[in-house]
C-alpha cells in the first residue's frame, strides 16, 4: 500500500503562485491524500482560488499566526504517514516532486527530506547563486557525524518545501511553539541530536526565491540572530558565521569571474545589512522595546 501524504501551506495574502501550486499538486505521480491550507486573515484569502477536492481551509486570525504554532496546526490534523510543509510562493517544478521527497524515507533513519528550490529566472543573479550555493544539483544526507564540518548548516532544512516523517514528528513535540524564525532548523536540530538524518533531495525541485531588498535582509536577519539567541543552547555549540563568509567570498568570485565585477557593490551592501541585522538580533535585550518593534518582521512575537 502506498505511504500516504498530505500538504500543509500557511497562507498570507496568496497570489498566482498559489493557484499553480494546488495546480501541480494536483497531477503529482505519487498522489497528495489532502492539502491542508491554513490561512491567516479571511479577508485576504481570493474567492476565484480553485482548489482541488481534497483542499481543507481554515481561517486564522493575524495574532494567532506563528511559524512553530501554526504548522503545529496543520500537523495535527494529519493523519498521514508523512507530512509536507510549503509556503505559499515555493512552486513545484514537475509531477515528481512527492515521489522524489519520498524516496529519501526508504532509509528508516531519515525523518526529514527537503527538496532543491530552484531561482526564477527573472531575479538577480546574486539571488541565483545564492539558492545554487544553497542548494546544489547533488543530493546528500547529514547526520550528527557531520557537525563537526558542516557547523550550523547540519541543520539547515527549509519549510520552504520540507517532508516529515509523521510519526517521529510527534514523537519529538513537532516545531517549537512561539517561534519567531527558523523553526525548520530549530526542528531539524532536534532531529539530528536524536540520532536521526535529514536528506537533501536534489531532484525534488520546487521554483522558489526572492530578490530582498538591503532594508528586508536586514529585518530578517534581525529575526534570524532573535532566535539564535533565544534558542542558543541549540546554535551555540556550533558555528554560524563562517558559513555566511564562504557564501559572500563564493558570490563575489563568481561575478568577477563572469565579467559582472559591478554586481558585488549590491553584494557587499546586502551582506553588510545582513550581518548588522543578524548581530543586533543576537544582542536584542540590549536595544528598547520600541527600537525592537520598528526591525523585527514578526511583532506579534513580542506580545
Amino acid at each position: 500500500m502506498d505511504q500516504t501524504v498530505d500538504v500543509i501551506i500557511p497562507v498570507y495574502k496568496p497570489d498566482h503562485k498559489f493557484q499553480l501550486i494546488l495546480d501541480r499538486l494536483a497531477v503529482q505521480d505519487h498522489p497528495v491524500s489532502r492539502i491542508i491550507i491554513i490561512n491567516t486573515d479571511q479577508r485576504y484569502y481570493p474567492k476565484k482560488i480553485r482548489q482541488p477536492d481534497n483542499c481543507e481551509l481554515i481561517h486564522i486570525r493575524k495574532e494567532e499566526f506563528d511559524h512553530g504554532t501554526t504548522r503545529n496546526l496543520g500537523a495535527r490534523m494529519s493523519d498521514a504517514d508523512f507530512i509536507l510543509f510549503m509556503t505559499e510562493d515555493a512552486v513545484p517544478m514537475d509531477r515528481h516532486l512527492i515521489s522524489s521527497l519520498l524516496a529519501a524515507f526508504s532509509d528508516e533513519k531519515v525523518a526529514a527530506a527537503y527538496a532543491r528550490q530552484v531561482p526564477n529566472r527573472e531575479h538577480s543573479r546574486i539571488e541565483k547563486f545564492t539558492r545554487n550555493f544553497n542548494y546544489p544539483p547533488v543530493s546528500s544526507v547529514k547526520s550528527s557525524a557531520d557537525l563537526g564540518h558542516l557547523g550550523i548548516k547540519t541543520f539547515f532544512c527549509s519549510d520552504a518545501c520540507a517532508m516529515y516523517r509523521k510519526s517521529v514528528f510527534t514523537q519529538l513535540g513537532g516545531f517549537l511553539p512561539q517561534a519567531i524564525f527558523n523553526e525548520d532548523m530549530l526542528y531539524a536540530s532536534t532531529l539530528i541530536y536524536a540520532g536521526y538524518k535529514i536528506a537533501y533531495r536534489a531532484d525534488a525541485r520546487v521554483i522558489h526565491s526572492h530578490d530582498y531588498s538591503p532594508v528586508q535582509q536586514f529585518r530578517r536577519n534581525f529575526d534570524n540572530g532573535v532566535s539564535q539567541a533565544v534558542n542558543f543552547r541549540t546554535f551555540g555549540s556550533v558555528p554560524s558565521y563562517g558559513e555566511g563568509i564562504r557564501l559572500v567570498r563564493a558570490t563575489a568570485d563568481y561575478l568577477i569571474r563572469t565579467g559582472h565585477p559591478l554586481d558585488c557593490i549590491p553584494l557587499f551592501v546586502q551582506s553588510a545589512a545582513k550581518l548588522t541585522g543578524f548581530v543586533l538580533g543576537r544582542n536584542y535585550y540590549m536595544l528598547p522595546r520600541s527600537v525592537v518593534l520598528k526591525i523585527t518582521t514578526n511583532p506579534g512575537y513580542w506580545q
